[in-house]
């Protein structure tokens, strides 16, 4: 059975950084898999923020380039999500997903708290 489970999260002033770690494990083809990060506010959607593929190709959202990096480190099958320069914007549930054509995998969230 695939188990992601996310570490990291808290409460940081406006302007702080936090590294989010997201470890896979349950199945030996999660090296494969595309993995990203997502957040959910209260009151709205969940929103695909960063991911990166397995050969390391990154994709973000308008509003966290330059500020957020995301890594991987496929021995571990972990991925991880650098926030810098936070605002308070960016609180919310945030989510790691592991995936590929037919599975998707996600972890049970943790919360970033940004306080201004």
């Amino acid at each position: 059975q695939v188990q992601l489970v996310e570490s990291g999260g808290g409460l940081v002033q406006a302007g702080g950084s936090l590294r989010l770690s997201c470890a896979a494990s349950g199945s030996s083809m999660l090296s494969i898999n595309k993995m990203g990060w997502y957040r959910q506010a209260p009151g709205k959607e969940r929103d695909l923020v960063a991911s990166i593929t397995s050969g390391g190709d990154t994709n973000y959202v308008d509003s966290v380039k330059g500020r957020f990096t995301i890594s991987r480190d496929n021995a571990k099958n972990t991925v991880y999500l650098q926030m810098n320069n936070l605002k308070s914007e960016d609180t919310a549930v945030y989510y790691c997903r592991s995936w590929r054509p037919g599975r998707s995998y996600w972890g049970q969230g943790t919360q970033v708290t940004v306080s201004s």
